[in-house]
């Protein structure tokens, strides 16, 4: 089943891709539609219970405990390292490490082994930003370079990202880097991510927006893309949904620093951030009546999961919240390897279960 997804090749090449802390699929899922043979590394007991649920293949481990070598078939790279460190949710002790983790990035493109210097980072989730980094220098040391290479986290990192763009430059990649807004990606969740993307044979561009930029109040602007998704659009998905009717979500957050000023979005517009604490979000309809909150499923569907997607184990919020949305991962999966996709026909997988959108988009030739 064809959706429209096409390369500029008559003969595209295969793919197979390895991600590194695949978390509960979402970069997975992505690849998956596109017919993109996929396995993932994950040391998470929830996450892995949902991949295998959902029969992605994985392994379960820590991935500093695996090496290229070892995923040699592999001609895609892709991985989105742990974020607590580096998002401004968080203590901060990422960004505070940041000089560190650049000058890390500097030993490591000279060879140096900065294993043992690694323990000395106040916090060790701080250096698995730099795994990607080793796992692209390991297979070009063993002549099987990655064809393409995807990474993305929060904002914070961006700096990382360019200086380990120098060092992928120095070894023949093309690349470009830069921060995305979900919502201008057909996701109904106002989310900012930074990526990072390589290829061997052409310089990538960051993915052309598909719809508006959320801004609160604007009318739609003529001759731009689409208005963002809302959050109505992306629940009515769900078969046998009762939630349709307008609602407000009241967020778990405090707005502008004060924790008593809650934020809130109209079901008319695209969510907050979609976060693992995503379900302690209270719903209010227009009557001033509080309804049931968000359940995994809704949550998935705001991060454009399918409605059916098999989530288990513990700490499913965590879960949905820690994953890139699958809708923005075939942007960037695409614009990393030279693929297009038309918003049509990403609406029209989205809307499937996840048995039957399993290799759904295809690129032509295929």
């Amino acid at each position: 089943m064809r959706f429209g997804v096409h390369s500029p090749s008559d003969n595209p090449v295969d793919h197979r891709l390895i991600d590194l802390f695949a978390g509960p699929g979402g970069l997975d899922v992505a690849a998956t539609w596109l017919g993109i043979e996929t396995t993932g590394i994950e040391w998470d007991e929830g996450a892995f219970a949902t991949r295998e649920k959902a029969e992605i293949h994985s392994h379960k481990g820590d991935v500093r405990k695996f090496n290229a070598a070892e995923f040699a078939n592999a001609s895609v790279l892709a991985a989105g390292p742990p974020c607590q460190t580096f998002t401004v949710a968080g203590k901060g002790a990422g960004r505070l490490a940041l000089d560190t983790v650049l000058a890390f990035i500097k030993r490591m493109s000279v060879g140096d082994d900065i294993k043992e210097d690694l323990r000395g980072l106040s916090d060790e989730r701080t250096g698995l930003v730099l795994e990607p980094l080793r796992w692209a220098l390991d297979a070009n040391a063993s002549k099987r370079p990655y064809e393409a290479i995807v990474l993305e986290q929060v904002p914070a990192v961006l700096p990382v990202w360019e200086a380990m763009e120098e060092v992928l430059q120095g070894i023949g990649y093309l690349t470009t880097s830069g921060v995305l807004r979900t919502e201008e990606y057909g996701v109904p969740q106002t989310r900012r991510r930074a990526v990072l993307l390589a290829n061997l044979s052409f310089r990538p561009q960051l993915p052309r927006r598909t719809h508006q930029h959320f801004v609160r109040d604007q009318e739609p602007i003529p001759g731009s893309p689409p208005s963002w998704k809302p959050m109505s659009e992306a629940l009515s998905l769900l078969p046998g949904s009762t939630r349709n009717y307008p609602f407000e979500v009241v967020s778990n957050y405090g707005s502008g620093g004060d924790p008593k000023a809650r934020g809130r979005r109209h079901s008319s517009e695209p969510s907050f951030t979609v976060t693992g604490k995503v379900t302690r979000n209270r719903i209010l309809d227009s009557n001033g009546r509080w309804r049931n909150r968000f359940s995994h499923a809704e949550a998935g569907l705001l991060q454009t999961f399918p409605h059916d997607y098999p989530w288990s184990g513990v700490g499913i919020g965590q879960q949905i919240g820690n994953a890139i949305p699958p809708r923005l991962g075939v942007h960037v999966l695409c614009a990393a390897l030279g693929l297009e996709v038309t918003p049509d026909d990403l609406d029209k997988v989205v809307a499937l279960p996840w048995a039957r959108s399993r290799n759904s988009l295809r690129p032509a030739g295929r």
